[in-house]
């Protein structure tokens, strides 16, 4: 039984601290509030957003086989236009045109381009040549005719000229050694028909009018000279 001084000292005494227990409980739930929590550990599944390595994996690949495509492509836009240039001489600017038909990038065409150069498979000095010998030769036209020809196969103007002027200037003489090998065969008509077809191709094949009109009115002359016959022995 507690006395009344008993419980009037008591009254008077300080509270009990507890040492360990609940200071402990209060210190550890105040530090659980001050640290941070880990809102995903580190084995934790990455995002959604994330690229995992198959994706990373199937991008590469895509990579490498667009590559190899592009690849094949443009080796076999290379062999067609090889094969092409064994029937038939091109300016680089023909090069281009054919090589750009068949949907290739810009860089790959100037890529061809600069190793067909480079083997001589192109060269336009040549191929203006070439179109010199055959407009006189074969065609037997004059200098504005074979200007022309290159400009419409793109040879650039400075080539083109650079084979003119190894050409001559001797138009009047080509339009008439032309004119001569056609009056043969304008035979029976008028002089006025005859004159008039054979001007008509003469300026066709470029020569000039007035050059074209000489020509034709001399080679019709000697084709209508008769035939010189030298004595008769009997």
């Amino acid at each position: 039984m507690i006395h009344e001084e008993d419980r009037g000292e008591a009254d008077g005494l300080a509270p009990v601290i507890p040492l360990f227990g609940e200071r402990s409980a209060a210190s550890a739930s105040s530090r659980e509030e001050s640290v941070p929590r880990v809102r995903r550990p580190f084995f934790a599944p990455a995002p959604d957003d994330a690229p995992d390595a198959e994706m990373l994996g199937a991008a590469h690949e895509v990579d490498v086989d667009s590559e190899a495509d592009e690849a094949v492509v443009v080796q076999a836009a290379s062999d067609a236009l090889l094969r092409k240039l064994r029937s038939r001489s091109l300016s680089e600017r023909e090069a281009r045109t054919f090589l750009t038909q068949r949907d290739l990038s810009r860089d790959a065409v100037e890529e061809i381009v600069a190793d067909f150069l480079r083997l001589s498979y192109l060269d336009d000095a040549a191929l203006a040549e070439q179109l010199v010998h055959v407009g006189v030769s074969r065609k037997g036209e004059g200098r504005v005719a074979i200007a022309q020809a290159m400009a419409r196969r793109g040879v650039p103007r400075d080539v083109a000229d650079a084979a003119l002027d190894a050409l001559g200037d001797d138009d009047a003489e080509r339009a008439l050694e032309f004119a001569r090998r056609k009056a043969m065969s304008i035979g029976g008509r008028d002089d006025d028909a005859a004159l008039r077809r054979l001007v008509g191709q003469l300026a066709r094949r470029g020569y000039p009018s007035s050059v074209a009109m000489t020509a034709a009115r001399q080679a019709l002359a000697e084709a209508r000279r008769p035939a010189v016959r030298g004595p008769r022995f009997d």
